[in-house]
């Protein structure tokens, strides 16, 4: 960002929307498998083909019925030529099929001529020209945008090379006759295919040819077609059942996305708002909706986690401030006092006088470096806590090692240090070089309140899951209303022979840090004997088990 720009503005959430982007992958996901479904339940080829084999085979008997039946009854033989009579075969023809009217038969002669068409009158009889397809309520808007809508959907769907019974579309051609014929005729010959097509006016036609033999002459071609109502009635039924289910799903498929919606993708958009009004500090507290944080879900689940988040940085913050300013504070103190030291210096002449001013000088100098030194402890521990990972640790072991040292170090009349620990051991979850500075601070500040050739007991045992480990000494004990306030910052309770300015009073607040940021609990307490009377102080701290 170029120098002097003003900061660019923090981004916040998008406010919730009708569909959300979280709504529309809901859709996606929940429609695409239903899609698929549908697709699925579209593709009636097999069922289709199903109806049209049984639709050719009730045709091709009927077909066989009327050539037997015209063989038979117009087909006369001279010598051992057979001929087809026209003028009773027109007659026989329109009768056979007056009582289907949704089927027309022609028959054709060995040269492909008509010879009777049952769609035609009969002259003389007063029989006229008979519609050969009636409509029954097939070319209905109704079915046709549902047809429409099903071919356009079907359209969409990879579909096998087409089968002898799939219906072909456009108007079809009527089966070559003389063709027909000529396998009819021919030996071995097969039983011809069936014809079948869709007209202009999406009427679907099936179309079987049969030979007419009389002694085993094949004298003419009959061919017999019928609109298929029952089949185009069927798949209207399905795909009307399918659509119909699925437009429900659909709606269901919707709203559930939209619930969906209303409870993850919103909830989800009003805790971000809720963290960029922290990040702004507009919500010191109560930024989370107390709706979200009373849910019993994940949703909830995250807002308990963010307001805990928030109160816990908050936390820190203030804590923040408050060490700034008694570290301030601090600082200034000796800072004075070197200043008017060094005011004074200037206007002493007494040599003796001098000196003690540089004295005291000397000790404010080594009260500052201590005071920062600490200062910077305590930041560094904050911050090393913060993303250190806690591991099992033998606190006895760790005991015992400082218990070493101790008697290492100590001279003929300091305090003893005196340990009673399991045998066994004792394993809490912690970081040992943070719970060694704990305990060296709390067996230091116990050395500093025994008398001469005193006694230090360090003691430990489990009580409810958690370590508990005491340090006690034969001190005068804490002030009873300074129990919680000896572990503040800069806080200093000393003893009276000790010179001032030798602690920064910054041990046990750095040792209640470090026991927190580990889980545990550190406190104060004085010990008593039977009449009441204060005989020593006391520090328990307690830990995780490990």
């Amino acid at each position: 960002m170029p120098a002097g720009s003003p900061p660019a503005p923090p981004r916040r959430a998008p406010r919730p929307r009708w569909v959300s982007p979280l709504m529309r992958r809901l859709l996606l996901v929940n429609i695409l498998p239903l899609a698929l479904l549908l697709a699925a339940l579209l593709y009636l080829d097999q069922y289709q083909n199903g109806l049209l084999e049984n639709e050719v085979g009730a045709l091709r008997e009927q077909a066989r019925v009327y050539a037997g039946a015209l063989a038979q009854s117009a087909v006369r033989i001279d010598g051992k030529q057979a001929s087809v009579m026209a003028d009773v075969a027109r007659p026989l023809l329109w009768r056979l099929t007056e009582p289907t009217p949704d089927a027309q038969a022609r028959l054709y002669g060995p040269d492909g001529t008509v010879i009777a068409d049952s769609a035609l009158g009969l002259a003389g009889t007063g029989a006229g020209p008979r519609e050969a397809f009636p409509r029954d309520g097939a070319g209905s808007p109704i079915r046709a945008a549902i047809d429409w809508l099903y071919d356009q959907v079907q359209a969409l769907v990879p579909r096998p090379a087409p089968g002898p019974l799939d219906a072909g579309g456009g108007t079809g051609l009527a089966p070559n006759a003389k063709g027909e014929m000529r396998l009819s005729s021919a030996e071995n010959s097969r039983e011809m295919p069936p014809y079948i097509r869709r007209t202009a006016g999406n009427r679907l036609l099936v179309t079987v040819a049969e030979p007419v033999r009389r002694d085993k002459q094949t004298v003419g071609i009959i061919l017999l077609t019928r609109e298929a109502r029952g089949v185009d009635r069927a798949l209207f039924a399905i795909r009307t059942s399918i659509l119909g289910l699925f437009a429900l799903a659909l709606v269901l498929t919707v709203l559930m996305s939209w619930y969906l919606s209303l409870t993850i993708a919103r909830p989800i958009l009003r805790l971000a708002n809720a963290a960029t009004d922290m990040r702004e500090g507009e919500g010191r507290t109560g930024s989370v909706p107390r709706a979200l944080l009373t849910r019993r879900d994940e949703i909830g689940a995250l807002a308990v986690a963010l307001a805990d988040s928030a109160v816990a940085l908050w936390h820190r913050m203030d804590a923040t401030e408050h060490f700034a300013a008694d570290v301030a504070h601090e600082i200034k103190n000796p800072l004075s006092s070197i200043r008017s030291a060094i005011e004074t210096l200037r206007r002493m002449d007494d040599p003796a006088r001098r000196g003690q001013l540089l004295g005291i000088m000397a000790d404010d100098v080594t009260r500052l470096d201590r005071l920062i030194s600490d200062v910077s402890e305590a930041s560094r521990v904050d911050a090393e806590l913060s993303r250190t990972v806690t591991e099992p640790v033998d606190l006895a072991a760790m005991l015992r090692t400082l218990l070493e040292l101790h008697d290492a170090t100590a001279g003929p009349r300091d305090p003893r240090l005196v340990l009673d620990l399991p045998a066994d051991g004792l394993m809490v979850r912690g970081v040992q070089d943070r719970l060694v500075q704990v305990f060296r601070n709390l067996i230091g500040n116990a050395e500093s309140f025994s008398p001469p050739e005193g006694k230090i007991l360090v003691r430990a045992h489990i009580a409810d899951g958690m370590a508990e480990i005491a340090v006690e000494d034969e001190g005068p004990g804490i002030p009873d209303g300074k129990l919680e306030q000896v572990f503040d910052r800069f806080y200093s309770e000393r003893p009276r022979e000790e010179r001032f300015g030798q602690h920064s009073g910054l041990g046990l607040a750095i040792s209640r840090q470090i026991v927190e940021a580990l889980h545990g609990r550190i406190t104060a307490e004085n010990r008593r004997d039977e009449t009441g009377a204060v005989k020593g102080a006391r520090f328990v701290v307690r830990l995780p088990v490990g």
